[in-house]
Order: structure tokens, then sequence, then C-alpha cells
């Protein structure tokens, strides 16, 4: 059984099936999202500034979605690189430009966007709730986690 599962690239094919829909989905509703941002704003333009950081939110909420929809994008190119094409096809486009050479580098690539989308999420609850003590432990959680993340990162780099 495990090495029919081996020599199988179905689930792999499934895999990269997923999270390219997945994508898909994300940048499709991000485009809604921010098609509907642009008509609100034109049609009652902020004046005041609690309304532009409402707007400031609504923005970086969408970018939280596209990093995660690339996120998935990046997942499905480099699983299908890695596991379905020829080596010589590796060292192009996408994969490329991420120094994305094996399962491991995506992993790192991984966690480097996780830390990056962390950071905006705590960036939305700064703009949105303020300085509470409530953002502090929010913020200080996510140091703790992009810290890990970085340290975990090195630590598999040696």
């Amino acid at each position: 059984m495990e090495k029919l599962l081996q020599s199988s690239r179905i689930l792999v094919i499934l895999t990269i099936i997923v999270c390219a829909a997945s994508a898909c989905l994300l940048y499709a509703a991000s485009v809604s999202i921010v098609y509907g941002i642009i008509v609100d704003t034109v049609l009652a333009i902020p004046v005041k500034a609690d309304e532009g950081k409402r707007l400031a939110v609504k923005l970086l909420k969408v970018l939280d979605t596209l990093l995660i929809a690339l996120t998935f994008q990046i997942i499905a190119s480099a699983l299908y690189r890695l596991f379905l094409t020829r080596t010589v096809e590796r060292d192009k486009g996408l994969l490329k430009a991420l120094d994305i050479k094996s399962f491991h580098d995506l992993k790192i690539t991984l966690m480097q966007v996780a830390s990056v989308i962390l950071v905006i999420l705590f960036l939305e609850q700064a703009v949105e709730v303020g300085a509470t003590l409530e953002t502090l432990y929010f913020g200080l959680a996510i140091g703790f986690v992009v810290l890990a993340s970085m340290i975990a990162a090195r630590l598999m780099n040696h």
C-alpha cells in the first residue's frame, strides 16, 4: 500500500487543484470586495477620521485576503513544479523568483508569508480597536509567533 501511495501522483494533483481553485476564488472575491469598496467610497467619500480608519481597515483586510490567495498560488505552483515537472523546468517563473528549489524552501517561504499576514492582522487590530490592553496582548502573541518562525527558519537553513 505504501509503495502504491509513493508512486501515485493523484494526491499531489488533487492538492494542487484544490490550492489553485482556492487561490482563484480568493482573487475573485478580492476583486469583488475592492469593487464594492470603490463604489461605497465614491458614493460616500469619507470626511471624518473614523470613516478613513474604517476604509483603511477594509483595504487591509483585502490585502490580507490577497496574501492568503498568493500563498495558495505559491503552494500550488511549488507542488506542481517540485513533484510533477522535470528538473529543467523547475528554474522558471514564480519558483525562481521566490528561490524555491525544494519542499524545504517552500516551507520557509510559507512561514515568511504567514508572518507578513500576522503583522497585517495586528495592524488591522491596532487601527480598528486602538491602543488597548487587548491590542498589546495580541501584538505580543503575534511577535512571539513571528520570532518563533524566524528562529525555526534559521535553524532549518543549517
